[in-house]
């Protein structure tokens, strides 16, 4: 399975339908927090939560819905305020094991997001007598995509080949808005690959450098972009997006900066995004088994002096693309321990020496090997040993 995303060309009625919707979906989730969190003061009422969960979706459904004052909700699909409940009955469920924090009120400020899913049933079909179809939405080839419970919408860039899904997630990254997919469908790995091993060295000075003697680096449009984001925020510093406590209502001028600033902010992310998806395919289209180190990013974050060049380059994102390319690609890739000495050892003859950070080049002491420090270092994580290698 593998997902597909794509960019919806909205006119202001459906960009205004898109914002209700998600408005919907976060005030459904913030209402159901709230019943949620009011119902553990009942000692009496033994119930774990995703029983409370159904009985608030009752309630809202039931009572809350049918007052006057919330006649606004029928003018959306029922499914974005089921899908609210199931993502909320998740994080609960989820905080509870420990694996995040507990879970916060839905903001306008976090983005905008709503779910959408068919439903079965039986559906009339022209000339036909009735059919039973089953929960999904085919989506034929071209510029137009059919959401369940809203109309037939226009994407930027096409689907090329027919497909079906069930599940539709429609998000806004800055002034744009995504509809991303699910597909049953597998891609097709290759069965050779040109290089049977490689090692992949991340660097602050250069994104990566393989053992092949081939080097990837973060384009000089990403400098530019942040240098432009810079001057952008120190002329605005004094713009204020309003107060809802202090009833302080956002200035025009201050809701134009602030969608300059997510413009800005989004392109800077499509630029990383762009040039870590192309390197790691690049590499995973070409050898079958993929060694890098086991860094420790939130060591190396902490360290004042190399924490921007740290997160420009995304090492962690590196790493997660190589883990779920594997079965796209037909790779296996490895983990180095991190306390393989992968940059102070000659790739030549093994011997380790102290290197600081300011050496670019290594020049062994003992043999005289000279190379490009990050490249000895990608030779080593290739010729590691076993016992110093896991499964990523």
């Amino acid at each position: 399975m593998f997902a597909l995303q794509r960019e919806l060309k909205l006119n202001n009625v459906e960009t205004s339908l898109m914002r209700g919707n998600a408005g919907f979906k976060r005030w459904v989730y913030n209402f159901g927090l709230e019943l949620l969190t009011a119902s553990w003061s009942f000692e009496d009422i033994k119930a774990s939560d995703s029983k409370r969960l159904d009985a608030i979706k009752k309630v809202f459904t039931q009572v809350t819905m049918q007052r006057p004052e919330y006649a606004w909700m029928k003018l959306y699909p029922s499914t974005v305020y089921q899908s609210a409940f199931i993502d909320l009955k998740d994080a609960f469920s989820r905080w509870r094991k420990g694996l995040v924090e507990f879970p916060k009120k839905k903001s306008k400020k976090k983005g905008d997001s709503f779910r959408l899913y068919k439903t079965a049933g039986i559906y009339p079909v022209k000339g036909e007598p009735a059919q039973a179809f089953t929960n999904r939405v085919v989506i034929n080839a071209g510029k137009r995509i059919k959401l369940p419970g809203l109309k037939e919408l226009r994407l930027k860039e096409g689907v090329d080949f027919i497909c079906s899904s069930q599940t539709f997630t429609v998000s806004r990254t800055a002034d744009k808005w995504f509809v991303s997919f699910m597909l049953d469908a597998q891609k097709i790995p290759p069965v050779i690959h040109p290089i049977i091993s490689i090692g992949v060295d991340l660097g602050v000075k250069v994104l990566a450098t393989c053992s092949d003697g081939t080097f990837y680096d973060m384009p000089v449009t990403t400098k530019k972009a942040k240098i432009k984001l810079g001057r952008l925020q120190w002329h605005n510093r004094n713009k204020v997006l309003g107060n809802k406590k202090l009833k302080i209502r956002a200035s025009n001028n201050a809701r134009i900066y602030y969608t300059q600033l997510a413009k800005q902010h989004a392109h800077i992310a499509s630029i990383r995004l762009d040039t870590t998806q192309k390197m790691t395919t690049d590499i995973s289209r070409k050898a079958y088994v993929i060694r890098i180190e086991d860094l420790n990013i939130q060591g190396m974050i902490s360290n004042h002096k190399l924490a921007s060049a740290v997160s420009n380059n995304c090492f962690y994102e590196i790493r997660r693309q190589f883990t779920y390319k594997q079965s796209h690609y037909s790779t296996k890739v490895e983990l180095v321990d991190r306390w393989f000495p992968s940059s102070k050892m000659c790739s030549k003859c093994g011997h380790i020496q102290p290197m600081t950070l300011s050496e670019r080049v290594y020049n062994c002491g003992r043999c005289e090997h000279i190379q490009d420090r990050d490249e000895n270092a990608s030779v080593n994580l290739m010729n590691a040993p076993i016992d110093k290698v896991r499964l990523a």
